[in-house]
């Protein structure tokens, strides 16, 4: 009986593994899109590139600006416009350009909306006065260069720079963002792979045929969740062999370690996956059960921007947030050079609830 039970199993994964393979969509989504998304991130972050900033001069009259622009800037065009262009090189922070264009006010307050503009100057009693959104960090950004420019025009920073740039492993974006990509396509692909599968298959009356079957309610599940953890652990290779190999991202923690977290991850989010399609029968209803589980955790959890950048108040609460204790765990490994005592916590916290959400949703699971 416990043979027949154990080959029913594996003939259940091998087709589950079929179906998945022959289906080209499956593949792509699955595994090509989230290496695509860690390049063309990865690239946007980590090339040294010349940042343009437009600035609208809305002064009529002639300016303390106008004088520096006189022996700083060149003639020039931004955007299809006449401007005045001022062009700051420094060799740590990258170099800058700064298009300096005549508008109106109205006209200006139109391009600050569109977002086609950073700043706005005008004057007010001979000084110099900036406008800008507080809240638009790209604004204060320009701002502060701007100010700090035009006290002391003459000087580069290329020149003697106070700053000295860090060149450790794990402190790029790009080193921030691998592990958080990860985590996030592995929450996805149990999401979409096991939750809507079944409710797909509920909906169109797959599931009912298969009462009259021998097969175990468990069996069932548990194949889907196998078929879906190897492609992950798939995906997962790809990202990071593309990561080191393009960006030179390496592990630098216990890997025995990041494989037992990553196993844990698998585990979590298939048990909360089958919980959600217990029951569901509409594919409907299933996409925002889904949607609902991912999304907070895709904005809250870190993945591509820090959780702390959120209130104080609610950062007990996304550290709960298995997502987030994924998260921070695989870049602990990557990034800070973590081993086992270090992940102990969330690897037994993410496997406490894949094993209680799973137990449960068997338990709830109806064929139809």
């Amino acid at each position: 009986m416990k043979r027949f039970r154990g080959q029913q199993l594996f003939e259940l994964i091998r087709t589950f593994w079929l179906e998945t393979i022959r289906e080209p969509e499956t593949l792509f989504w699955g595994i090509v899109f989230p290496v695509l998304i860690s390049i063309g991130l990865g690239l946007a972050f980590t090339q040294k590139s010349e940042e343009k900033f437009q600035v609208l001069v809305i002064s009529e009259r002639p300016t303390e600006l106008d004088s520096v622009l006189a022996i700083y800037g060149r003639a020039g065009e931004y955007k299809g416009r006449p401007a005045q262009v001022w062009r700051v090189t420094d060799k740590v922070l990258g170099n800058a350009e700064f298009n300096f264009v005549r508008s109106d006010l109205r006209s200006a307050i139109v391009s600050l909306k569109r977002g086609e503009a950073d700043v706005m100057i005008g004057d007010t009693l001979g000084a110099l006065r900036y406008h800008f959104d507080p809240h638009n960090s790209q604004a204060q950004l320009v701002y502060m260069k701007l100010s700090a420019m035009l006290k002391s025009p003459s000087v580069r920073t290329e020149d003697s720079s106070p700053v000295e740039p860090i060149t450790l492993k794990g402190v790029r974006y790009i080193d921030f963002l691998i592990p958080g990509l990860i985590a996030f396509g592995l929450m996805g692909s149990m999401m979409w792979g096991v939750s809507y599968t079944i409710i797909e298959r509920r909906s169109q009356k797959l599931l009912r045929r298969m009462v009259a079957t021998p097969m175990r309610k468990s069996n069932y599940l548990i194949s889907l969740m196998a078929v879906r953890t190897f492609m992950n652990i798939i995906e997962a290779l790809i990202l990071i062999a593309f990561a080191a190999l393009i960006f030179g991202i390496t592990v630098q923690g216990n890997i025995a370690a990041l494989i037992t977290l990553y196993m844990a991850g698998n585990l979590a989010f298939a048990g909360i996956a089958i919980l959600i399609s217990s029951r569901t029968h509409k594919t409907e209803v299933g996409t925002g059960l889904i949607n609902l589980v991912q999304m907070p955790m895709m904005i809250l959890s870190g993945i591509f921007f820090s959780y702390h950048n959120f209130p104080d108040w609610s950062i007990g609460f996304i550290r709960l947030l298995p997502l987030t204790a994924m998260a921070d765990g695989i870049r602990s490994i990557f990034n800070e050079g973590a081993g086992w005592m270090e992940i102990l916590s969330p690897t037994l916290a993410l496997s406490v609830l894949g094993v209680s959400c799973f137990i449960i949703g068997m338990k709830r699971f109806k064929w139809y």
